[in-house]
């Protein structure tokens, strides 16, 4: 197991944005992860579990939180008609080996940034599929330091939501994909991706969707209405180009983001009376009563 200090966390998550983790610790696989988080939670300390950083956003200065990344978990196994991988393993990647091995019902799912682990904790899906479609079980670390399998029906999954999971370490998971011709499926990757590109500011730093969707709306359209696309906060904007972002023109900081989400959250309720619920996780420095996933 990788332990590192003072790590710069702009590294680690797609917002380039970020400081210091006094504390980096980066398990290779499953019982390393499990070992150390029982020794984290023995010692009664905090932490903040790590993904590919694609939802996150840090805090700016030190970080007293222990940092506990799974980028190292990427084992993959198929047999039996069934995909096994651990929660490190990045999504995008995940998806072009099962379609290359003929597999499908991921196709779109492609080009959605991050590990497993954190597309399985906010249940992360895109254009009519989510990462829980097709999927049998999840192994966790529960809070009892026990690792057990939890069948699909029973995590709680909803929109951007998986209720069982929240308080426990995801340390893989488990699919039936059905099976599908891989020349028609990869076509369909790569308008996914061409989709991606044309609709969302990918040209800059980002951590995706900023508030999930209110019923009956879509955020990025009331946070258009408000007249807030293109608005600025240091070097944090609300893209141009698709109002549910906000990217990172240079040097942005934490407090830029959070003042802008702020600004969008307080003038889209005062215009539309819509509540924008946040999407993205938010690393605090200290301590913390559960551990995160993203």
């Amino acid at each position: 197991m990788k332990h590192l200090r003072n790590v710069s966390l702009k590294d680690y998550c797609t917002y380039r944005i970020g400081g210091t983790a006094r504390d980096f610790y980066a398990p290779e696989n499953m019982e390393e992860m499990v070992a150390l988080v029982r020794d984290l939670r023995a010692r009664r300390a905090s932490f903040w579990l790590h993904g590919g950083g694609a939802n996150t956003l840090f805090p700016d200065g030190e970080v007293h939180l222990p940092i506990v990344s799974t980028s190292f978990m990427t084992a993959l196994r198929r047999e039996d008609g069934l995909v096994f991988a651990e929660s490190g393993k990045v999504m995008d990647a995940w998806v072009l080996e099962a379609l290359r091995a003929g597999l499908g019902g991921v196709e779109c799912l492609s080009g959605i940034p991050g590990t497993l682990g954190g597309a399985l904790f906010m249940n992360a899906g895109a254009y009519g599929q989510e990462i829980s479609d097709h999927l049998r079980s999840v192994t966790v670390l529960d809070r009892n330091g026990l690792v057990i399998e939890i069948p699909a029906e029973q995590c709680g999954f909803g929109y951007r939501r998986a209720d069982a999971l929240r308080d426990k370490v995801i340390l893989a998971g488990t699919w039936e994909l059905p099976p599908a011709d891989s020349a028609p499926a990869l076509a369909r990757r790569k308008e996914i991706l061409a989709r991606r590109k044309e609709k969302q500011p990918l040209e800059f730093p980002s951590a995706g969707s900023v508030f999930k969707r209110p019923e009956g709306a879509f955020a990025s359209r009331l946070i258009d209405e408000a007249g807030l696309k293109g608005a600025r906060v240091g070097g944090a904007q609300v893209s141009e180009k698709h109002a549910g972002f906000i990217v990172n023109t240079g040097g942005a900081t934490c407090r830029d983001v959070l003042e802008l989400i702020d600004l969008c959250r307080r003038t889209v309720r005062e215009r539309s009376g819509y509540d924008l619920e946040l999407e993205q996780c938010i690393c605090p420095a200290g301590d913390v009563p559960e551990p995160k996933k993203n």
